[in-house]
């Protein structure tokens, strides 16, 4: 990208006002409206995931919501798989396509998702198999249901990409309208147990899934899934990449807390991740939209992407300071016992050091940001995977020496060396986009006055 723009003569983009000013009129006039459906569907998706943990916590307990923790950290390992190899690859080249070119990208892109669902739901059955103790029932479930999870999200992202950010909603409504009854009806005819909790959610995922073709008017090409991966394997694996180191953070995390310190700490963890749930909704809702609106601050300037990323950064850290001092005074006035249950007084002290990871977390994501919009996909690879070292490393040293506080302050530690080592990249590589204009300028200027002489 950064290549491209340097070609198109990106460098004298710089003309353009360049002030904070500027950069905030143009925010409130374009984002803010981008920004609306992307907010809008997360929260029902995020909602919809978060009522199910506080459910299962207060109806199961600890040790049966850390075996859903799990599978759900599973669910988020093939999520981002097939994120990587389908719906990526379409949101960068298929985005404000006209129709007739979005269906035929949208049948091989949901094809590979449902396959990716069927290979990774057949490999979780198999390790439930192995498992064989109180963890495989969640597993069993999960991989019952993930090829469905998966084509459900995959509806969700191909609709963004064609700007129906509106069916994407529809679709996660009758997700989480479909769910309720069913939880209720677990709960009233006595099949209240991790296997029938996940088994639901799941399900009814796959109901809106099944009812994306009749919004789109498409069914899923299964054949076409190698082909969609041949085809756009350079941006493909790499996302692929991205994804699944991201989530082995929390994969590796989650399993070797629970070797350490049992499954009932998993859950405690959990549970103080699940208090942080309006902001996940925030974070993710934003993801929808910053990457494209980092490439349009780009074209207009590296000052303008610049100061857009610092403006991501500050308002999202703003946002988690806000939202765990919220929860710092209201967890043991009654908020606590009324999501999580009796479990509130062993993850009330979890709260300061998970806000601290939320805050480590929202100022990476301006240079995360960044660095995707610059098109700097190997220094971006390179770096996410020595941070999901690093995250993994703080987090198990810190349930080694300290329990699942210990757990918890390593996670924030880790978070906020990964997001100072993010910026020093970001810094780097817009120099070097901006030598590289700066370069690309001064031939033409050159090449501009020979030809006049």
């Amino acid at each position: 990208m950064a290549a491209e723009a340097a070609a198109n003569g990106g460098g004298l983009k710089g003309e353009l006002a360049t002030s904070p000013r500027s950069v905030f009129q143009w925010l409130s006039s374009r984002v803010v409206r981008r920004l609306s459906w992307g907010i809008a569907d997360q929260i029902v998706s995020s909602l919809t995931n978060f009522a199910v943990g506080i459910y299962i916590v207060r109806t199961l307990g600890a040790v049966q919501f850390g075996v859903y923790s799990l599978a759900y950290v599973t669910y988020g390992f093939a999520l981002n798989a097939s994120r990587g190899l389908s719906t990526d690859p379409l949101m960068v080249r298929f985005s404000g396509t006209d129709r007739a070119t979005w269906r035929r990208a949208t049948r091989n892109c949901t094809g590979t998702a449902l396959v990716v669902g069927l290979l990774s739901g057949a490999a979780v059955l198999a390790v439930a198999k192995v498992l064989g103790s109180t963890a495989a029932s969640g597993f069993e479930a999960l991989g019952l249901t993930l090829p469905g999870l998966m084509l459900q999200d995959s509806w969700r992202y191909s609709f963004f990409a064609l700007g129906r950010g509106a069916q994407a909603f529809l679709n996660d409504m009758i997700w989480a309208v479909t769910l309720l009854p069913a939880l209720l009806l677990l709960k009233a005819s006595s099949h209240a147990d991790v296997f029938w909790f996940t088994f639901a959610w799941g399900a009814t995922g796959t109901v809106a899934a099944a009812v994306g073709p009749f919004q789109a008017r498409l069914l899923p090409r299964i054949s076409g899934a190698w082909r969609w991966v041949a085809d756009h394997r350079d941006l493909g694996f790499r996302y692929l990449a991205e994804g699944t180191a991201s989530n082995a953070v929390n994969q590796v995390r989650s399993y070797g807390v629970a070797v350490i310190l049992g499954l009932g700490a998993v859950g405690y963890l959990q549970a103080s991740i699940t208090l942080m749930g309006p902001m996940t909704i925030l974070f993710l809702g934003m993801g929808l939209v910053t990457i494209p609106e980092g490439a349009r601050a780009l074209r207009r300037s590296p000052r303008h992407l610049r100061i857009f990323c610092v403006l991501v950064s500050v308002g999202l850290t703003a946002a988690s300071l806000g939202w765990g001092l919220v929860l710092l005074v209201a967890v043991p006035r009654g908020l606590g016992s009324g999501l999580l249950g009796p479990i509130w007084h062993t993850t009330y002290p979890l709260v300061l050091p998970m806000s601290l990871y939320l805050m480590g977390q929202a100022v990476g994501t301006g240079a995360s940001t960044g660095l995707h919009a610059l098109g700097a996909a190997k220094r971006s690879l390179r770096f996410v995977l020595i941070t999901a070292a690093i995250c993994s490393a703080f987090a198990l040293a810190g349930a080694l020496v300290g329990g699942v506080m210990g757990t918890a302050v390593g996670m924030a530690i880790g978070n906020w060396v990964s997001a100072f080592l993010f910026w020093w990249q970001f810094g780097v590589a817009l120099r070097e986009y901006e030598a590289m204009t700066d370069g690309s300028v001064r031939r033409r200027g050159l090449t501009g006055r020979r030809a006049a002489a």
